[in-house]
């Protein structure tokens, strides 16, 4: 282990940001109230405002700046955008809003990352001059969709926000393209995107005149980005009300809407209703689509049911119209939720109650597999360890007459991972090389798997080694997933300077770091000791508006004090924790108990027991605090049993137990005997002890008989000749050990 003296001479610890690598502030508007509280848009609307940015009287200033214009715009309109930004950057004086807000808009339709630099650098100056209302609705929605794609979707979803505060409605194409990118992201990404949604609608509903909300109303696209969100965190009822609404818009469900709910079905652990999605397609007369056909088959594959899958995937081979009834023919071995057909019934409303005995649907036309659904039934093959069916399956791809069902570059990248997951590395780069072979370009998640792959099993010069032949022989620049993954190496063989290194050589390289990036990098200072560092880490991390800190990185944190048995910093920190909105979790809990342990201070178990049963009992109405309850786990119970078993607090430590088991925990009963046999087993056996001494150990004596029943060893509760060993002059051992 590499001592912190050490670290902090041969790796000094520093941090190197480039201009592309720091985030966007966040959008504001000023404060600001156009003439009509909601405007409608226009595509070629732009509204000059009353507030002039010039208050010079001087004629030739005015006739200068009207001269600027006229050739900015004269650019704009040839769609010489690139001279257009360079004759912007060198002028002084601020352009008209007609010429800014055609710049900005020309800016984000080139969907570059120096494009979208640029006019968000148009933003700033703008914001810095209090001049953001110049800017049009259009010129912020496309450059909130820009932003978006470029995975801004922070700031894509501040322009959005800020322009609803400000009364501006933006187009549907422009909000509804960040509810998308939020319904796809991770963290609170679809909660906000459900926020995001109805701050829209909201404000559409509130409108007198609709025709003022016409661009500005959800569309079916809208509606089904909203959906998917509803869908990701498997929130049914919001579904079901929002699916309702969908006619009040004068939207209807379209394939897309169904692909969906085929989702939502597999979120809710209802296979049964997979089908009667599919048949419910075709009942409306909408024809599908073979990304429906995908969705089935990753349902299917994602209950595990690859039997269900087969059979799907080899009708479509067959040419075969008859799916549903294939797909019925297992519903005897699937299990049904009853609980929800009142919800479900209301998307399925003919399909969930009807006889299943009817004749059920063919489909208007046959549909060949292509290669992503056979990649998906791949993907079920490896999550269940069939790697031989992995591999027969890409060579019988190689077969296919059809040239939309050959093995594509996500069906190499699945046989990759599928070898790296059992540990062949050198069968996986035999398929990379085979790939450059015929022409199947690998691209970047294929090589990061490799990446992991080695990591895994420790070979860091390979992983080395192979980012750079990424870089040399296919000019594959890595990006933030694969530091990630060096950086986590690094700290498997206890190599925290290595782990920095690859942190700031990202950041170099003008890579912004993740959350996982900033946790992880934690996490090497953690288990070398240097919880400083990971202080240090995490304020960094609390600066980066583009991450947001959540409780893995507070728990990270405390472990490392943790770790060193400094439960006093540990307990700061967790008192930082709520000042800051987050809970104590299982993962904090077990990380300052490990620390009470090695700290070998038991009063501080109790006091933490206490925190812990009283979170417990929460579940049962215990107490009232804010906090929420709690489901403690087999490792921090077991922990705790064991410094109240060392420290003699038997009655502590029945409580403990008695907890464990109440959660299905088995307690380890040989282990606590051992420690009790090996410490306390000679507990109240002299008969020189005081009265008054004898007297305040009853209690104690009395939990420890208690724990001694509990264990099977000889108590007060029934007579017995055991002896631990033979032990002069000691009559009372009997009816107090």
């Amino acid at each position: 282990m590499i001592t912190a003296i050490a670290f902090s001479l041969s790796v000094p610890f520093h941090w190197t940001a480039t201009p592309s690598s720091l985030p966007p502030k966040p959008f504001h508007f000023p404060t600001y109230k156009p003439s009509h509280p909601f405007p409608p848009v226009h595509a070629t609307q732009h509204t000059e405002p009353k507030l002039s940015v010039a208050t010079t009287t001087d004629p030739s200033a005015e006739d200068y700046a009207d001269e600027e214009d006229k050739a900015l715009l004269f650019l704009l309109r040839q769609r010489k955008t690139d001279e257009a930004w360079l004759r912007y950057s060198q002028s002084t004086l601020l352009p008209s809003p007609t010429c800014l807000s055609r710049l900005v808009c020309q800016l984000s339709y080139q969907n570059t990352r120096q494009a979208l630099t640029r006019a968000q650098s148009i933003i700033q100056r703008l914001r810095d001059e209090c001049q953001l209302h110049r800017l049009d609705s259009n010129s912020l929605g496309l450059l909130a969709v820009a932003a978006a794609k470029a995975g801004h979707t922070l700031y894509a979803t501040s322009i959005i926000k800020s322009m609803l505060r400000s009364g501006y409605l933006p187009h549907v194409k422009a909000w509804s393209a960040v509810v998308s990118r939020l319904a796809a992201s991770g963290d609170d990404g679809p909660t906000e995107a459900l926020r995001l949604f109805n701050s829209v609608t909201r404000r559409v509903r509130r409108l007198a005149d609709p025709s003022l909300a016409a661009n500005a109303k959800p569309d079916t696209a809208a509606f089904n980005a909203v959906l998917n969100a509803c869908a990701n965190i498997g929130d049914i009822v919001k579904y079901v009300q929002l699916f309702e609404e969908m006619p009040e818009f004068g939207v209807k469900p379209d394939v897309i809407t169904y692909n969906v709910m085929i989702k939502l079905c597999a979120r809710a652990n209802r296979k049964d209703l997979l089908v009667l999605v599919l048949e419910r397609i075709l009942d409306q007369g909408i024809q599908p689509c073979i990304s429906t056909f995908h969705s089935l088959v990753a349902a299917y594959v994602g209950f595990n049911d690859l039997d269900a899958a087969e059979k799907m995937v080899q009708a479509m081979r067959e040419g075969r119209r008859d799916i549903c009834r294939i797909l019925r023919s297992s519903y005897e071995d699937q299990s049904t939720q009853t609980g929800a057909d009142e919800v479900f019934v209301k998307l399925l409303p003919i399909s969930v109650t009807q006889d299943i005995t009817h004749e059920p649907p063919v489909l208007p036309k046959t549909y060949s597999p292509d290669s992503r659904i056979y990649t998906t039934l791949m993907k079920g093959y490896m999550k269940d360890g069939r790697v031989s069916d992995v591999v027969r399956m890409l060579e019988a791809m190689r077969r296919q007459s059809d040239s939309a069902s050959h093995p594509d570059h996500v069906t190499y990248t699945t046989v990759v991972s599928a070898l790296v997951k059992v540990g062949s590395m050198e069968r996986a780069r035999q398929v990379l090389a085979e790939m450059a072979r015929i022409g199947v370009y690998a691209n970047l998640i294929t090589y990061n798997i490799l990446l992991k792959g080695y990591c895994q099993q420790l070979q860091i010069e390979k992983a080395k080694e192979l980012l750079r032949d990424m870089a040399d022989d296919t000019g594959i620049e890595p990006d933030v997933v694969s530091y990630n993954i060096l950086i986590d190496g690094c700290i498997l063989v206890d190599d925290s300077a290595g782990a920095l290194a690859y942190f700031n050589e990202m950041r170099t390289r003008g890579i912004a770091p993740s959350k996982i990036s900033y946790t992880t990098l934690m996490k090497a200072f953690a288990l070398s000791g240097q919880p400083k560092l990971a202080n240090k880490v995490f304020d960094e991390m609390l600066k980066d508006q583009r991450v947001k800190v959540d409780s893995v990185a507070w728990n990270m944190l405390v472990e490392g004090y943790c770790r060193l048995g400094l439960i006093e910093e540990a307990k700061n920190i967790i008192q930082r924790m709520r000042e800051n909105g987050f809970y104590p979790d299982v993962g904090t809990y077990g990380s300052l108990a490990n620390g009470i342990a090695l700290a070998r201070k038991p009063g501080e178990a109790l006091l933490l027991w206490n925190e812990i049963k009283d979170r417990c009992s929460k579940k049962e109405g215990g107490i009232s605090s804010n906090s929420p309850s709690l489901k403690p786990d087999e490792g921090l119970l077991d922990t705790l049993a064991d410094i109240c078993v060392r420290a003699a607090f038997f009655k502590k430590a029945l409580e403990i137990v008695a907890c464990m088991e109440e959660n299905g925990i088995s307690p380890n009963k040989t282990k606590y005997t051992k420690i009790y046999v090996e410490m306390h087993s000679r507990m109240f056996t002299s008969k020189h002890a005081s009265q008054a001494r004898q007297d305040r150990r009853r209690d104690r004596k009395r939990a420890a008989e208690a724990f001694k029943f509990w264990l099977g060893l000889p108590n007060e509760y029934y007579g017995s000749e055991w002896r631990l060993e033979p032990v002069d002059g000691d009559d009372t051992y009997g009816d107090s050990a």
